[in-house]
């Protein structure tokens, strides 16, 4: 069932915030990074049944507009926005959920701003600098920027999905990036490539303050994504942290590709984090 949904602004010192709000009670948040509030709008419509739910385009992606759109976003500054958005609503502390660029923006809003959430889930952060073989992914995910930067942008796509060890057809590649496309998808994609995702990627979260601070922390894998690297990341995050992992249908993407089989397992954390 569609929710009614208000689309609004915030002006902050160097950029505007789009975010929309749907339904009535306890706020729960839906992140993402780069994906943006249309993203998460049919998983939004599931929780605004009892739940005001907030959504938004990061900076710097669709309708967020930064002044300066050659700035880098950096998980400290998502979150720094979230919590500002959080506090201009007065509704805190929220339940956020965070996927892939968006799970570590949610981590930063947990470490930096433990007073504007109760409970953060993790989904599927791709924190490369957890794993043993951190300098080899690092190097892999600047060549692949690179590529993309250089103008070829289905080889850095190529390489992208190589190193997430997600499989694609022979021609996909080419078939989902090559050719005439929306523009403003592609500008949001090469924001990404450009100024946020290396930023996510090698994000160093603060352990000690994450695993000792008063924030819950839930770490989400896709029960599809085995053998890919963020389910290394998201379970070297949960080893570091003391918490077993706890799965969530779909892939990487689970909240976008099947919000109905996502939202009960959802749901189920919510209630066991009250």
């Amino acid at each position: 069932m569609n929710q009614t949904v208000t689309a609004l602004t915030l002006d902050l010192d160097d950029a505007r915030l789009y975010y929309e709000l749907r339904g009535a009670g306890p706020l729960v948040v839906l992140v993402g990074a780069p994906m943006d509030a249309q993203a998460f709008a049919p998983l939004a419509d599931l929780l605004a049944t009892d739940h005001t739910v907030l959504t938004t385009d990061p900076r710097g992606i669709n309708r967020s507009l930064l002044d300066d759109p050659d700035q880098d976003s950096t998980p400290e500054q998502r979150a720094g926005d979230l919590a500002t958005l959080i506090s201009q609503l007065g509704a805190g502390p929220a339940f956020a959920v965070g996927s892939s660029g968006g799970a570590v923006t949610v981590l930063a809003l947990a470490q930096n701003h433990p007073e504007t959430v109760s409970t953060v889930l993790a989904h599927e952060p791709p924190l490369l600098r957890l794993l043993d073989d951190s300098t080899e992914q690092l190097a892999l995910s600047e060549d692949l920027r690179e590529t993309y930067r250089s103008g070829d942008v289905v080889g850095g796509w190529q390489k992208f999905f190589a190193q997430a060890n997600i499989f694609l057809p022979p021609g996909a590649a080419e078939g989902m990036f090559g050719g005439e496309r929306d523009p403003q998808v592609v500008a949001d994609e090469r924001f990404w490539f450009a100024h946020e995702l290396g930023e996510s990627v090698s994000w160093q979260p603060d352990l000690d303050a994450l695993r000792d601070g008063p924030v819950h922390i839930v770490v989400g894998i896709g029960e599809e994504s085995a053998g890919q690297l963020c389910e290394r990341t998201s379970t070297a995050l949960a080893t570091a942290l003391g918490v077993a992992p706890t799965p969530f249908p779909g892939g990487h993407i689970g909240f976008a590709d099947a919000p109905e089989a996502f939202e009960p397992v959802l749901r189920a954390v919510l209630a066991a984090s009250r």
